[in-house]
């Protein structure tokens, strides 16, 4: 009995270690993609937000932290480092960018966001099985 307790550990390990390294190339590539052309990335953002009742300077502003950001949750998951806070911030990250998606009224997209936030809320929920990370051989 012990042995398959071991065993299921084991799986469950393997198993979030995929997932939260999936999870965070996901992330990292966004950044990627984008962080070489933030300043275009922040005008579509700007145009997309012009009919909306947000600030359009804090719209361009959130353009510009946004691709760094995607790309430091995703490295940081990818490694496994800071675990708990980094899903906590991107999560947050989420509910904004849900908020706005929601303002602009582009609901499929609002929709691909609640996938994310509930993969968010499962990594969280599943760290204790976070046993290949940084963190793990940190502590």
């Amino acid at each position: 009995m012990a042995e398959e307790n071991d065993q299921a550990a084991s799986d469950f390990g393997v198993a979030y270690v995929l997932a939260r390294v999936a999870f965070g190339l996901n992330l990292a590539a966004h950044g990627l993609a984008r962080i070489t052309a933030i300043p275009a990335f922040a005008d579509s953002l700007q145009s997309m937000f012009a009919k909306t009742w947000l600030p359009l300077p804090l719209v361009r502003a959130t353009g510009f932290i946004i691709p760094p950001l995607e790309l430091i949750i995703g490295i940081l998951l990818i490694l496994g480092l800071w675990l708990r806070p980094i899903l906590l911030v991107g999560m947050l990250l989420m509910w904004a960018l849900t908020f706005g998606t929601c303002l602009v009224q582009n609901w499929s997209v609002a929709s691909e966001q609640l996938l994310y936030i509930a993969f968010y809320a499962g990594l969280f929920v599943a760290a204790r099985f976070n046993r290949f990370s940084l963190d793990a051989w940190r502590w």
